[in-house]
């Protein structure tokens, strides 16, 4: 199947791109846009920039393009420009989740193992568009084969956010991902790839040279960082929670293999050990974290690494699996240590990024703006808002060159890309207001385009 999407990436890549207006079924929902109008002008906004604890004062903010060209009170647009009224409302940046799985939202884990490919590929095209909607303009996909979706989004062939995708996520015999059954074993050079790998969703690797290759080739395909799982998980059928699983000469390998390409390592690791050792290894970055100790979360600021969490609590991921099974074992652990971990990080100042993890649930999809306004039980509004723009969009540039998009992202500045939302409210003053973006995200724009206008067409 892989072939099959580089042979269409070539031929996509030399056949002009066609740009169709399509008239909106009704007001505020979402459309696959014309070509960025030359200027759009807010008007009398308050503007949280992504960096202050404050708005502004009422402002205008001028769109040139796909940038902010202007901001300021005596902004002159063009004669022809597109004009949204503010009305005092707030302008903020587009919302940015640094642990999204594009591919996995909405099917059943029967489905994504054995159904149908294509069919799959359909649903995270509606997602997508459902995950623009509710305002989060860009995603780090940190798993799955989203290379195609993301060729689609970029071709507006789809509406969606900016995707940085990593790829499969790379694990070992037994590790979290490797979701083959038992009948599957022993596996030898005879035996072909796993479906999972068939699809680019996660690959198996036993070795430092292994690691190598399989980090070379999502790096080949697009991939703008790589992520390995360096202990165990919740899902996964035949993944203890409290096991290390690469050893540290793989997870140097896949560092190595990354660095050569100017890009860096993500581990997914919810324990000390596990954590240690990816760190060790030069791992930049920590998906998860939640039973990690006192002394490593201050081992973790020490060396600058960074913390990529989620609000892994009842309220969201309770009831994911069959009671008493050890699935929902392992996740009452993991949601256990939440509220230590957030604690935790607030005392070292750890670099906190902002993510949900959602899987195998369109109705949790749908509570991506409750899981960020949740934070507030750890942080205050302004500290929440920048974590989910500011602080994720700097947890972006660490793929350096392999980053898919250039320019700035999660701030309102001059020169920094158009990616805004129009809040009907003060968040900093009712953070609540991010947790029902069809009410509240009146305008959504995404590199200079408007594909969200409950105002009417301005």
């Amino acid at each position: 199947m892989r072939r099959c999407a580089g042979i269409l990436f070539v031929l996509a890549a030399t056949q002009p791109v066609a740009a169709h207006s399509v008239a909106p079924p009704s007001s505020g929902q979402a459309v696959v846009p014309p070509a960025a109008p030359g200027e759009t002008l807010f008007r009398n906004v308050r503007v949280f920039d992504g960096k202050s604890d404050h708005l502004s004062a009422p402002t205008s903010v001028l769109v040139r393009g796909n940038v902010i060209a202007a901001i300021g009170g005596a902004v002159n647009a063009a004669p022809d420009a597109a004009v949204v009224e503010g009305g005092g409302r707030t302008l903020m940046p587009g919302l940015i989740d640094a642990h999204w799985h594009a591919m996995f939202v909405r099917p059943t884990p029967e489905q994504m193992m054995m159904g149908d490919y294509g069919f799959n590929v359909l649903q995270a095209g509606a997602e997508a568009t459902a995950t623009l909607m509710r305002g989060f303009t860009t995603v780090r996909d940190v798993g799955g084969p989203s290379f195609g979706l993301k060729q689609a989004v970029d071709a507006a062939v789809v509406p969606g956010p900016r995707i940085w995708p990593s790829g499969a996520l790379i694990t070992i015999t037994s590790g979290h991902g490797d979701f083959r059954p038992l009948s599957e074993l022993p596996r030898d050079g005879s035996k072909p790839l796993s479906r999972m790998e068939q699809l680019g969703a996660t690959m198996v690797a036993n070795s430092p040279d292994q690691v190598r290759e399989r980090v070379r080739e999502q790096l080949m395909q697009g991939a703008s960082q790589i992520k390995l799982t360096g202990g165990g998980g919740v899902a996964s059928p035949h993944s203890p929670i409290d096991v290390s699983t690469f050893t540290p000469e793989e997870l140097r390998a896949a560092v190595d293999a990354a660095a050569n390409w100017g890009t860096y390592v993500m581990v997914h690791a919810y324990t000390s050990p596990a954590i240690r050792r990816a760190i060790d290894a030069g791992v930049k970055v920590i998906e998860h974290g939640q039973l990690m100790d006192d002394a490593t979360a201050k081992y973790m600021a020490d060396k600058g690494v960074w913390l990529s969490a989620q609000p892994i609590v009842e309220e969201f991921f309770g009831g994911m699996f069959p009671p008493g099974s050890e699935q929902a074992q392992k996740a009452q652990e993991v949601m256990a240590g939440t509220d230590r971990l957030y604690g935790m990080a607030k005392k070292y100042n750890l670099k906190v990024a902002f993510g949900t993890d959602v899987l195998f649930s369109a109705a949790m999809a749908r509570m991506q703006g409750r899981m960020l306004a949740s934070l507030s039980k750890w942080y205050g509004p302004a500290e929440i808002l920048r974590q989910a723009t500011s602080t994720n969009a700097e947890l972006l540039t660490l793929s350096g060159k392999r980053s898919p998009y250039k320019g700035r992202l999660g701030v309102v500045d001059e020169g920094a890309l158009a990616d805004l939302i129009l809040v009907d409210g003060d968040p900093i003053a009712n953070i609540n207001l991010v947790a029902d973006p069809e009410r509240n995200f009146l305008v959504i724009m995404k590199d200079g385009k408007v594909y969200k206008n409950s105002l009417g067409r301005p």
